[in-house]
C-alpha cells in the first residue's frame, strides 16, 4: 500500500511540475516564432513599408475598410499568432494605404487570458518594428469609469495603470525590447495625444482624456473593484491595450491608444454587463470612430 501511495505521490508531483513548467514556458515570448511570423509576412508583403501600425479592438474592426486596404492576411496563417477567441476581433492583418501612409492593420488582438501566453500577444508588435514603423495607434472598448462618460464617448489615453498580475517583458532579457528596465515615464505620446484633439475638433467627435486599467478578465469588475479601480485614479476599464503598449514603448515605437467608451463599470451601470452590449454599443459608435481616426492619420 505505501509503495502504490508512493507512487501516485511521485505522478501527482510529476504532474504538478510539468504544469508549472508549461505555466512558466507562457510567461516567456519565443523569440523564434516572433520571427517566423516575420518572415511569413514579409514573403507574402517583400516591399511593404509600413510607417504606422493600427491594432483595432472590440468594435473598432470595421474602421479598417474606410482605409483602403491593398491585401489581408488571416491570422491563422501567420506562424504563432492565431484566431482570437473573442467576438468582434476578426483576425485578419491588412496592408493598406491611407493619405499617403502605408499602415499595418491588425484586425482584432489576442488578450492575455485566453491563455496562449505573451508570444501571440507580442507578434503584432514585434511585426511593426521589423517591417519599420515608427507610430502605433492601439484602440480598444472600455468601460466608463467617470460619471461623465456616455456610451459612445472617445478617450485618448494618457497613462496606464497595468493590474493584469504580470507583464509581457517577464523572462530572460531580449534587446529587441529595449533596455531591461524600460522607463514609462511617458508611454503615450504627448504630440500624438495633441494630434488626436485636434483631429476630433476638427471632425468633430468628442475625446476625452483619461487613464486606462487593465484587468486580466475575462470576468468583468466587481463593483467593490471599481470603486477600488476610481480611487486608484482610473478612468476607464478593460482587458487589453497595456501590453501593447509596454512592448512597443519598450522597443522605442511612438504610441498613442484610443478607448470606445461602451457602457458604464460595474456599479455604475443600471443593466448587466455583456460583452454582446459591448460590441453594439462600440457599432453606434463606428461613424465617429472611423473619422477621428481617419483625420489622424491625415495629420500625421
Amino acid at each position: 500500500m505505501r509503495c502504490a501511495n508512493a507512487a501516485l505521490i511521485a505522478r501527482f508531483c510529476e504532474c504538478a511540475l510539468d504544469t508549472l513548467v508549461a505555466f512558466r514556458d507562457t510567461l516567456r515570448m519565443d523569440r523564434s516564432i516572433l520571427e517566423s511570423a516575420y518572415d511569413f509576412v514579409r514573403a507574402r508583403w517583400p516591399d511593404a513599408h509600413p510607417s504606422l501600425g493600427l491594432i483595432l479592438g472590440s468594435g473598432w474592426g470595421a474602421i479598417a475598410d474606410a482605409l483602403s486596404p491593398r491585401d489581408e492576411l488571416a491570422y491563422e496563417e501567420i506562424p504563432g499568432l492565431g484566431s482570437p477567441s473573442v467576438a468582434g476581433h476578426t483576425g485578419r492583418l491588412s496592408l493598406a494605404m491611407h493619405a499617403g501612409i502605408e499602415l499595418f492593420i491588425f484586425r482584432g488582438r489576442r488578450h492575455w487570458f485566453e491563455g496562449a501566453g505573451w508570444t501571440p500577444l507580442a507578434i503584432p508588435v514585434y511585426l511593426m518594428k521589423r517591417f519599420g514603423v515608427s507610430t502605433v495607434l492601439l484602440t480598444n472598448a472600455a468601460g466608463g469609469l467617470r460619471p461623465d462618460f456616455k456610451p459612445g464617448d472617445l478617450m485618448t489615453v494618457t497613462d496606464h495603470i497595468n493590474m493584469l498580475g504580470s507583464n509581457p517583458l517577464v523572462g530572460p532579457h531580449d534587446d529587441f525590447w529595449g533596455p531591461r528596465f524600460p522607463d514609462q515615464s511617458a508611454v503615450y505620446d504627448a504630440r500624438l495625444r495633441a494630434q488626436l484633439t485636434r483631429s476630433a475638433e476638427d471632425v468633430p467627435v468628442t475625446l476625452h482624456h483619461g487613464v486606462y486599467l487593465a484587468t486580466t478578465g475575462p470576468t468583468y469588475e466587481t463593483p467593490a473593484e471599481i470603486l477600488a479601480f476610481r480611487a486608484l485614479g482610473a478612468d476607464a476599464v478593460g482587458m487589453s491595450t497595456v501590453p501593447e503598449a509596454i512592448l512597443a514603448n519598450g522597443a522605442g515605437l511612438t504610441v498613442a491608444a484610443v478607448s470606445c467608451i461602451t457602457n458604464p463599470a460595474a456599479g455604475i451601470a443600471e443593466d448587466a454587463l455583456s460583452h454582446d452590449a459591448v460590441t453594439a454599443a462600440a457599432a453606434r459608435a463606428i461613424p465617429g470612430m472611423r473619422t477621428l481616426i481617419e483625420r489622424f492619420i491625415e495629420s500625421l
